[in-house]
């Protein structure tokens, strides 16, 4: 049981891509604002790890501290305390020269789209081209193709007092990624756009994600986009109260309505049980329970297949074979009695579970689970 590896379900450290570097690395942050008796705490020992190529969606009530934590990845805010690195570097200390070097790699995209009045579409965003170095004849295409590609093939040459605004956040989005940035950090970036306009947007951050390996943050209360999130962080008075991974815990969720007993579990319940459960992994002929021993946890076979023995007093049997999707150790739980068996890992097996106390919080939210976990006790008798 020691030598078992846990980690949580659905923090991003067990999807496909964990091995990726990390982009951005956050521990033990805290932020403070003002002096003196007006020093106010706005961010309190918050951990995140953002690893290249994914999309995390921060969300929560305005005043949590999310543009907070996203200015100071930005390096637009001095860090304070704890650890803040952006594409392996340390911020805490950091002198000016690095934070002009780092800037060069980030791509901001900002409610407030801040263009010069004077300048065209085009000249606002070759401003950032030049910046950056980028070949003029190269510039001029990337940034024809993506004022075109977010619909602003007929303005390019228009000065902002032509724009709506929809369209003047699209320019300043265009700005943000015409040096194709290692990092995006975007902070609202659909709220003045339309669904179809939104929607051609964050298709795009897809891509770069996807072909480029562009790791991106964005701010949002856009309820339209959450789908193309790899994961969602939820912040709450400066903490950050969950990080969770959408493709994970959807694959926990649909093993979690495979049974009878959360089938009557509402989409809301079972995802808060799903950001509750761990990834236990054994390797073969590994025990994974004793019998005897006291009952801590509920599992769900993930991938391999266990063995189920039982010790009579003489000698011990197998009396059953469990394979993925099946599940095991719940009658401990609800009994308080000894494990009643004992479990060991054909092969090298993946397992989620979940702890005695929210498994029985489980047990308290639908009473329809309760009954049908007991229904199902007494049939294995």
């Amino acid at each position: 049981m020691d030598s078992q590896t846990t980690i949580p379900a659905t923090s991003g450290t067990f999807a496909e891509g964990m091995h990726l570097p990390k982009t951005v690395s956050v521990a033990g942050l805290d932020h403070f604002f003002g002096e003196g008796e007006l020093r106010k705490q706005a961010l309190y020992n918050n951990t995140l790890d953002v690893r290249r190529g994914e999309i995390v969606i921060m969300t929560g009530p305005s005043g949590s501290g999310k543009t907070t934590l996203l200015t100071l990845i930005g390096t637009l805010r001095c860090v304070q305390a704890g650890s803040l690195k952006v594409l392996g570097n340390e911020l805490l200390g950091s002198d000016r020269d690095l934070i002009v070097r780092l800037r060069r790699e980030l791509g901001f995209i900002f409610q407030a789209h801040n263009l010069f009045e004077s300048l065209t579409a085009f000249q606002n965003v070759n401003m950032a081209a030049e910046l950056a170095g980028i070949d003029p004849k190269i510039a001029a295409r990337r940034i024809k193709s993506l004022l075109t590609r977010l619909g602003l093939a007929e303005r390019i040459h228009y000065k902002p007092k032509s724009l709506s605004g929809g369209q003047k956040q699209r320019v300043a989005i265009a700005r943000g990624l015409v040096h194709k940035p290692r990092l995006i950090l975007a902070d609202e970036p659909t709220a003045a756009l339309d669904e179809k306009s939104g929607r051609e947007v964050v298709t795009l951050f897809q891509e770069l994600a996807r072909d480029e390996g562009c790791t991106i943050i964005m701010v949002t209360h856009d309820n339209r986009i959450l789908d193309v999130a790899d994961r969602i962080v939820n912040m709450v008075d400066g903490h950050i109260k969950s990080d969770v991974a959408v493709q994970e815990t959807s694959v926990i969720c649909e093993f979690l309505k495979g049974f009878p007993l959360f089938a009557d579990l509402t989409p809301n319940t079972l995802a808060e049980v799903a950001d509750q459960m761990m990834v236990h992994e054994a390797d073969e002929g590994q025990e994974v329970i004793r019998q005897g021993d006291a009952g801590d946890l509920f599992y769900l076979i993930r991938d391999g297949s266990v063995n189920v023995l039982v010790d009579d007093g003489e000698k011990r049997k197998k009396i059953a074979e469990l394979k993925a999707g099946q599940f095991f150790g719940e009658a401990a739980l609800i009994t308080d009695e000894p494990r009643n068996a004992t479990i060991t890992a054909q092969e090298k097996s993946v397992f989620y579970v979940l702890g005695k106390n929210d498994f029985r919080r489980v047990l308290e939210t639908s009473a329809s689970f309760e009954e049908e976990l007991r229904q199902a006790l007494f049939n294995r008798q």
